[in-house]
């Protein structure tokens, strides 16, 4: 599998990336890990959006998810399509409000949104804690974790390699249940975990520099990559509070680049 940052940025755009991201490839199958500000774009610069086989949708905090409907756009108005996009509607993971929160974000008015289903470019399907589901030769594993709205850790299997996907969470024992063991975590190290506000992050929202490491720690993979950072906090400061808490290799993650798991 290959990992391929469309966007990085913590909770929103920031000036040096997009928020959050990821396009995956396997084999000859490509999936985005959820779809962030300004993420379309940068899926452009590296897949024909035709060519995507899926969509997985960590949960539905709009830096994770807004340019699904900028996806819609291109798969109900581009001019030649290479194929009928309601006859091979794109498979969309997510949690169970997902069509109803886009048909909301894409309509203009009240009377609109009674008549806007996404419906016939996409075909939704809800993620369920601890039910695996096959995604265009992958396999799909999500565990609900701890965060203010329903909200999923994914971890991809291909190949006999897999990849973890935290999302965003607090500290949680089901990330690392998940993760145990996996070739690669891609983890969230949202804030310091110290700083002039508190003398510990606060719980259930999202993991420190060195929560993500001691989650990479606890569940023994492979490699960190450390998402999600906010533009006003300092990644390097993020990154060293990880690699005192996990002794395996760990690096920040940044726009454009690819990484092999």
């Amino acid at each position: 599998m290959r990992l391929i940052v469309l966007g990085c940025s913590g909770s929103g755009p920031g000036p040096e990336s997009p928020a959050s991201g990821y396009l995956v490839q396997a084999g000859d199958a490509h999936l985005t890990l959820d779809l962030g500000n300004g993420t379309f774009g940068a899926l452009q610069r590296h897949l024909d959006p035709w060519a995507l086989d899926g969509v997985l949708l960590s949960h539905l905090h709009p830096d994770h998810c807004s340019d699904v409907t900028a996806l819609a756009v291109h798969r109900r108005y581009y001019p030649r399509p290479p194929f009928d996009p309601t006859a091979r509607r794109l498979p969309v993971l997510a949690p169970r409000e997902a069509p109803g929160r886009f048909a909301a974000a894409y309509a203009t008015s009240a009377a609109e949104l009674a008549e806007t289903d996404l419906g016939d470019v996409y075909a939704f399907r809800p993620l369920t804690h601890g039910e695996p589901v096959e995604l265009a030769g992958m396999t799909v594993r999500p565990s609900r974790v701890d965060h203010p709205c329903e909200a999923y850790a994914l971890r991809l299997e291909h190949g006999g390699r897999s990849l973890v996907y935290s999302g965003d969470t607090g500290p949680c024992a089901e990330l690392v249940a998940l993760a145990r063991g996996a070739d690669v975590l891609l983890c969230e190290a949202t804030w310091p975990h110290v700083t002039e506000d508190w003398d510990a992050p606060p719980s259930g929202v999202h993991l420190s520099g060195r929560q993500a490491g001691e989650h990479a720690a606890a569940a023994a993979v492979g490699r960190l990559l450390l998402t999600h950072v906010p533009s006003w906090y300092d990644p390097q400061r993020l990154l060293g509070e990880a690699k005192e808490a996990f002794d395996g290799p760990v690096e920040l993650v940044v726009p454009d680049a690819t990484y092999e798991v």
